[in-house]
């Protein structure tokens, strides 16, 4: 498993990759509509990665809503390929992001939101296990001018041993 900083030349391949619909769902753009609807997506990518696994490009992964005053960091703007859900994919890619986070960068917090009715992520989460601090309701606009409710979650400095021992083991290392 690999992660490599976006660059211009991921941007087809991502495409050619993201058709499937259920990549979108809860995401802010639907990029599996058209090309145009996928470019939007990715001009508001900040530091993001392009994710392979097992050597094929799955999917991508980011750090959003960076405040290195503060040291905290959000992961996000994250979708896999179907075909490589269930794998250990995803799992793999949020341990090198919060190990990187904690370990590299000396964050003290990073956090996690998600729609609060995404039955995937939210277990997902709470497996890491990352922290459920709450629902912030009508919190931000999605596709088709919706209002979501989005379900924060976190993993702090002090917990972060815990945490890393649970994603190596997880993950057979």
């Amino acid at each position: 498993m690999r992660l490599e900083p976006l660059e211009e030349r991921h941007a087809d391949a991502l495409w050619a990759i993201a058709d499937d619909p259920r990549i979108w769902r809860w995401m802010r753009y639907r990029g599996n509509e058209s090309r145009d609807e996928f470019d939007r997506w990715w001009s508001s990518v900040d530091m993001g990665f392009a994710h392979y696994f097992d050597g094929e490009l799955v999917g991508h992964t980011s750090f959003l809503n960076d405040r290195p005053e503060d040291r905290v960091v959000e992961i996000g703007n994250t979708w896999v390929d179907p075909r490589a859900w269930g794998t250990g994919a995803n799992t793999e890619a949020k341990y090198l992001l919060l190990r990187h986070a904690f370990e590299d960068e000396g964050y003290h917090r990073v956090e996690f939101k998600t729609d609060a009715a995404n039955e995937r992520s939210r277990p997902a989460l709470a497996n890491l296990p990352a922290e459920f601090e709450g629902v912030f309701r009508k919190h931000m606009l999605v596709q088709g001018g919706k209002r979501r409710d989005s379900a924060w979650y976190a993993v702090i400095d002090d917990d972060w041993a815990a945490v890393k021992a649970n994603l190596e083991a997880r993950l057979g290392g």
